[in-house]
């Protein structure tokens, strides 16, 4: 049976605001996410249908917490939560999390492409 932890995971992200550690297993990406700063990544995925996150998400608050905001309500996972972030999310991240989440590559993908070009235009405004 695959598996990977998180030592063994490629860093693919250190920023400011987090690191992230992902993998392939399969069909789905694993991440292991540590949020460094309280940041609302919602201008990230304009462009997406509804300009929110089509692609879902299954995971685990380790510590702090996670909020999914929906277009008619906000969904908050604290540590020792297990959640599912249904398409159509905006997620609100909060310094001290640490998540482990499953996505479909496929759908993560095409999100980050997104989330990758907006940050590009972003930093160039900056």
């Amino acid at each position: 049976m695959p598996h990977i932890n998180k030592t063994e995971a490629a860093m693919s992200v250190d920023e400011p605001m987090i690191e992230g550690r992902y993998a392939e297993l399969g069909d789905y990406t694993v991440g292991f996410e540590t949020h460094k700063l309280d940041f609302d990544p919602g201008p990230l995925f304009a462009g997406l249908p509804g300009n929110r996150c089509q692609c879902p998400h299954w995971g685990v608050v380790l510590a702090g917490r996670v909020v999914f905001r929906y277009a008619d309500h906000d969904e908050e996972y604290t540590a020792g939560d297990a959640y599912y972030g249904a398409p159509g999310h905006l997620p609100l991240l909060f310094a001290g999390t640490e998540v482990v989440e499953f996505s479909p590559s496929d759908g993560l993908a095409a999100t980050m492409a997104v989330v990758t070009r907006n940050a590009g235009l972003l930093n160039s405004e900056v």
